[in-house]
């Protein structure tokens, strides 16, 4: 089952209308562990209240919503007034224009996904046609459109039979990497060193990604912590990793590359390719 639908409304692209429904991708519980705040005497839950310095506590129906134009002054909006002051194209994902994939930087991602889902028969064929065109041309599309009252610039991208968005950060919302460069000295690095980091990063490439393999090891020691607990029995210490004696650059990538080569030969009986020997020139890579 899709469960309940976080938005509804069109996928707008010029005459082009597809009613449509959004799905969030993230699931309901995600396996997150979830921590209270509670009082170290009693252990009562700390209850976090809205309080009105004049009034005191207020309920959720004694709550308007206001925009401060002035210092202590505010224009009060009603639900129902925020719902009249949008108009049709403000329900809609309006694309704007179409890019190839390598074209946006991972940096604008917020994190917030979606499933877009046609909206009943009458939208499944344009559904279908912007999603296998996208889908053949290896393009996506840049679009915008208001999400949880707040305009928002998205992604519309085909994965699998599905359109997928992705709610982008605005340019003015990220911070520039180049504010960020002072930080990082300049490094002299010579061609052996580089050469065995470009061995490294060879000898570490998969040729297909399953996340799926990847678990939350964290949640699950954190379970097991609550579960010792509750039963009174002793906290045993996790076996800390020992961390290789490392002289210095050089010697870290050469033991590096061995443990990988190593590890790699274990898992499969073969290497991934040719591995450098010391007397490969490394191969240049573009930016």
């Amino acid at each position: 089952m899709a469960g309940h639908a976080s938005w509804e409304g069109y996928i707008r692209l010029s005459l082009l209308s597809v009613p449509a429904k959004a799905y969030s991708a993230t699931a309901a519980a995600g396996g997150k562990l979830h921590f209270h705040q509670l009082c170290a005497e009693c252990q009562s839950r700390i209850r976090h209240v809205k309080m009105c310095p004049v009034h005191g506590e207020r309920t959720k129906d004694e709550i308007v919503t206001g925009y401060e134009y002035s210092k202590g002054q505010y224009v009060l909006i009603e639900p129902e007034e925020l719902e009249k002051a949008l108009a049709d194209d403000e329900k809609s994902i309006s694309i704007e224009a179409f890019t190839e994939p390598e074209k946006i930087d991972p940096l604008y991602f917020s994190g917030r996904t979606y499933y877009l889902a046609p909206d009943g028969p009458a939208g499944a064929k344009s559904y279908a046609v912007l999603q296998r065109v996208l889908s053949e041309k290896g393009r996506w599309a840049l679009a915008q459109m208001v999400l949880s009252a707040k305009g928002q610039l998205c992604l519309l991208r085909p994965l699998g039979k599905l359109l997928a968005l992705n709610v982008l950060s605005y340019a003015s919302q990220v911070k520039r990497p180049e504010s960020f460069e002072g930080e990082v000295p300049e490094a002299k690095i010579s061609a052996e060193e580089l050469r065995l980091a470009d061995t490294l990063v060879d000898a570490s490439t998969v040729d297909e990604v399953d996340l799926s393999k990847y678990r939350d090891d964290f949640t699950e020691k954190m379970l097991k912590l609550i579960e010792a607990k509750a039963k009174g029995q002793p906290i045993r210490a996790a076996q800390r990793r020992e961390e290789p004696a490392v002289i210095n650059l050089m010697d870290a990538l050469r033991k590096s590359v061995a443990k990988t080569m190593k590890d790699h030969l274990g898992k499969t009986g073969k290497t991934r390719g040719k591995a450098k020997t010391e007397h490969t020139p490394a191969r240049r890579r573009s930016a």
